[in-house]
């Protein structure tokens, strides 16, 4: 029962009008006839709050206007318009009085702090004031216990906190929340059963399952689940024993209370009793009252229930238990067929014929390519008015929209594991990624997920159809810059500035024609060769899309890409639509083909609505900056009209990786099976290090400034440039830094082959002089009274210490990795040597870790050392080359960046708060 901590009014005797002495405290509802009725007239306190703007006209309109006026400080005069009028809106309570407004029933909208002043107020100047409605959740306890002593003392009924107030069916009122939703109608149909819940959003969805048995509400009550029920069973349960019109009665009850421990029921009761789970909670979980404390937990309220209505077990439709008295369900979907065996029981037919079922009707329904049994296979039925004509439109919808957020700092696309330092991309792992080559990481960072055997070798002809830069002035400003002395990522941003918008948009068209012509189209996998596109046909060329895919002048290029598509025995839906298109034709565009294979790639992802049309359309400009990036790395020597580097562009398309492309551009040679292997490891390796990278908020700040909630405007190769702009030589975890320490240990040692593990070095011996060599330089520097000494690059890690032996996970995968293989690599095992050295000379208290900075250096040195050993390769060679092979991982992570931004960001939302900005002088 609710604690008492009140003060008889002065001559109340708490009789009501039968005399009848039901509490020791007042309660002036004595039917539930009376408990919203059309003479009921509504003050809405805080009434053009949020909440209150929404579903107090609908209330006011479904009730013939019972909502007299409304408060709000500071804002006497405005209006609440609803479509049977306007409702006045006064400073306070008692500006509303003296301006004439008369009214027996307060709603409170207030926030948790300002109810109880609120409340106090309005019955203190109101003398008329009968009932308080509370819908704010979060009273405090102390506050609803004084507002429960001054109503109690005043005679004024309290309903809530934390409800939805109260509706008659009979009576056609809503007086509070939102009961019924938008359509209060459809739930709250006249009947015989009246409803009391603990959860407000459930007492509308009992009165819309009961329909389903042909059983309506007299009347229904949202009690509310704050620590504090002010109107609670006891009290329904008196009205309803004095409503004449209500027959029997359905309980929702939630954990917490004693409540109901006591009733004593004179008509049916069906009461639905949830929670047993909430017996483990330590804290509250929703409702700030269901919490189960001694006794009062849901297995004990359920045992209460059962014994006053003589059962012994829960009712299901399996085991119907029941009497004549009631019945037990803890699943709501069972109360409309337990309130039938109840009713039937006492003679009372339904009110009455069912109306509807409560089967699923799923409005929509897509198994995302998924197998599923037959039985999963759930039909699909037409909505109800106005969700079948949002679900109509949306089925036009190609693709997915992602909400728009602030993304400063952000990221939907890539990720680190705050205790294992692995970030990952789309999910990714970059240790997963490092299994992977250079072209299906790219394809990945865009589409989600890894291309099909099919997709990547459409991939690595897009790719390296547009690497030869022989003639086009992106070389030409590349030269220019590597003359300068420009760094590497200088070099490749005067090629990429060339890239622009104009030099794409045929490349963006045509990947609009072509879902335009297939976005309705029902193809779902492009590798379904039996998919019929000859509609896709006649309508290309009525709509004038063929135009943007043919061209009447011979495209060499696309002819050579159509050649190497066969070649490879690549099959398309999309490829064949397009030679279909073209036939008769050698007009067909390099843009065109590198389009259809875009569109390839995306468009299973893009029909299960895991990708938008927006990512589809920038992909062709991603490829392009890509096929720049790797074509500018080669100056313009190496390259003529037929071949790149040496190597015939049709030999490029047809049998080469870009992979092997991007390699071919550093080393200027094929690189063997053990190369690309290292090479793809170390690329993948280096995808991403997370979005709060230096070179992550280059390109998501261009992004951002160019507007990405308008991603037309987005001039992606300037997001790229941004990247490029915010590397430098401290990029890749001082992986320069590595191969110059290791170069300068390995200088005089004879090493021919470091792949060789028969090597015959003393790497012990190696590493225990340098160890020595660097305490004594670290005693000198400390003596010096210099605490900036040089740190030894990529040994230790500030995540992965403090045990005796320590290890970087992610250099253990590399090292397992390449074991597995056979490969060995001294630079590796020099590593590993030296950090047992630093422990054994006392320079580390414990065994520091090699991290995975490491493996960069060591596998990019594996590769350069044979000709750096010949003279082939200067240092400043193998700077570049570190460099440039770190831009090619991290432009893979630009690429997720970039088109996350795209999809999901702001205009401006990349900018600091002037409050976190500082001056320091």
């Amino acid at each position: 029962m609710p604690l008492i901590d009140t003060m008889p009014a002065m001559g109340q005797n708490f009789l009501h009008p039968k005399g009848e002495k039901e509490f020791p405290y007042f309660v002036g509802i004595h039917s539930l006839a009376d408990l919203a009725t059309k003479e009921d007239r509504v003050c809405v306190l805080n009434i053009l709050g949020g909440e209150s703007t929404t579903v107090t006209p609908i209330s006011h309109e479904y009730s013939g206007g019972n909502i007299v006026c409304g408060v709000m400080p500071g804002r006497s005069g405005a209006v609440l318009k609803t479509k049977i009028g306007d409702i006045p809106v006064y400073n306070n309570v008692l500006e509303a009085l003296n301006d004439g407004k008369k009214f027996n029933v307060a709603v409170v909208y207030v926030p948790p702090d300002g109810v109880k002043d609120a409340v106090i107020e309005a019955v203190r100047v109101n003398p008329d004031l009968k009932k308080v409605v509370i819908l704010t959740e979060k009273v405090k306890v102390k506050h609803a216990r004084m507002i429960r002593q001054y109503c109690q003392w005043r005679g004024v009924d309290v309903f809530g906190a934390n409800c939805l107030g109260l509706g008659d069916a009979h009576n056609h009122v809503r007086i509070g929340g939102a009961l019924g939703g938008n359509a209060p109608h459809e739930s709250l149909v006249p009947g015989s059963v009246g409803l009391y819940s603990n959860s407000g959003n459930f007492t509308t969805t009992i009165a819309t399952y009961l329909l389903t048995a042909g059983w309506g509400t007299t009347v229904s009550v949202s009690s509310g689940k704050d620590v504090y029920i002010h109107f609670a069973a006891p009290e329904f349960t008196h009205a309803m024993h004095n409503d004449d019109r209500t027959k029997a009665a359905v309980m929702y009850i939630e954990p917490g209370g004693y409540y109901e421990r006591d009733l004593v029921f004179r008509k049916p009761v069906v009461a639905c009793v949830v929670g047993r789970w909430k017996a483990k909670l330590t804290r509250s979980c929703g409702h700030a009252g269901a919490i189960a404390g001694s006794g009062d937990d849901a297995a004990s309220k359920e045992r209460w229930f059962m014994e006053k209505f003589g059962v012994r077990a829960i009712f299901t439709p399996e085991t119907p238990a029941c009497s004549a008295k009631g019945a037990v369900v803890t699943n709501i979907a069972h109360i409309p067929q337990a309130m039938t065996a109840v009713m039937m029981m006492n003679g009372i037919k339904p009110d009455f014929e069912p109306r509807g079922d409560l089967s699923l009707k799923c409005w929509f329904f897509s198994s995302q390519d998924i197998a599923l049994p037959k039985e999963l296979q759930l039909p699909v039925v037409e909505a109800l008015a106005p969700y079948n004509e949002q679900i109509a439109a949306q089925g036009k919808q190609v693709g997915a929209i992602f909400p728009r957020q602030a993304m400063k700092d952000c990221s939907g696309a890539s990720r680190m594991d705050p205790k294992t330092q692995v970030s990952q991309v789309h999910g990714v792992s970059v240790l997963d990624a490092s299994t992977h080559t250079l072209e299906e990481n790219l394809v990945m960072s865009l589409i989600r997920e890894y291309p099909d055997t099919t997709g990547r070798a459409m991939a690595n002809i897009a790719l390296n159809a547009f690497v030869n830069h022989f003639g086009l002035p992106g070389i030409l400003a590349a030269d220019a810059a590597r003359e300068a002395g420009s760094s590497p990522n200088v070099v490749l941003s005067t090629g990429l500035a060339m890239l622009g918008p104009n030099e794409i948009k045929p490349a963006r068209e045509a990947v609009q024609a072509l879902i335009d012509l297939f976005g309705h189209s029902g193809l779902t996998d492009p590798n379904n060769l039996e998919f019929d596109f000859q509609a896709q046909l006649a309508q290309a060329t009525e709509s004038g899309a063929r135009d943007v895919l043919i061209s009447p002048k011979s495209g060499k290029r696309g002819k050579s890409m159509l050649s190497a598509l066969e070649a490879r025995g690549c099959k398309s839906v999309f490829i064949e639509f397009v030679k279909a298109l073209g036939a008769g034709s050698d007009g067909v565009r390099d843009s065109t083909v590198l389009a259809a294979i875009c569109c390839h790639l995306a468009w299973r992802a893009l029909a299960r609505r895991r990708l938008s049309v927006t990512t589809l359309l920038a992909m062709p400009w991603h490829f392009r900056i890509f096929s720049s990036l790797v074509g500018c790395v080669v100056p313009s020597v190496r390259q003529d009209k037929k071949s790149f580097s040496g190597v015939d562009n049709t030999e490029l398309l047809e049998s080469w990786s870009f992979t092997e492309t991007a390699f071919l551009s550093l080393f200027n040679r094929r690189p063997n099976e053990e190369e690309l292997f290292s090479f793809s490891v170390l690329v993948g390796l280096l995808v991403t290090n997370g979005p709060g990278t230096i070179s992550a908020q280059g390109p998501k700040g261009a992004v951002s400034a160019d507007g990405p909630m308008a991603p037309e405007r987005i001039q992606i190769n300037k997001a790229y440039l941004g990247f490029l702009s915010h590397t430098g030589f401290a990029h890749g975890g001082n992986g320069y830094e590595a191969i110059a320490f290791l170069m300068e240990r390995f200088k005089d040692s004879g090493l021919a082959d470091p792949g060789d593990p028969n090597h015959g070095l003393d790497l012990m011996a190696m590493a225990m002089a340098y160890a020595a060599e660097y305490k004594a330089y670290k005693v000198k520097a400390k003596g010096a009274g210099s605490m900036d000494y040089a740190k030894i690059p990529c040994v230790n890690h500030p995540v992965f210490k403090g045990k005796p032996e320590n290890f970087d996970p992610r250099e253990v995968f590399v090292d397992n990795l390449f074991k597995q293989r056979g490969s060995y690599n001294v630079f590796q095992d020099f590593y590993h040597q030296l950090v047992h050295a630093l422990h054994k000379s006392g320079i580390s208290r414990e065994i520091y870790c090699v991290n995975v900075d490491a493996v960069i250096a060591v596998l990019l040195l594996k590769m350069l050392w044979k000709p750096y050993a010949r003279g082939e390769v200067s240092a400043e060679s193998m700077e570049s080359a570190a460099f440039i092979t770190f831009l090619f991982g991290r432009m893979i992570g630009t690429a997720a960046e970039v088109d996350d931004h795209t999809n999901r960001g702001r205009d401006m939302d990349t900018r600091t708060a002037a409050s976190a900005c500082s001056y320091v002088s």
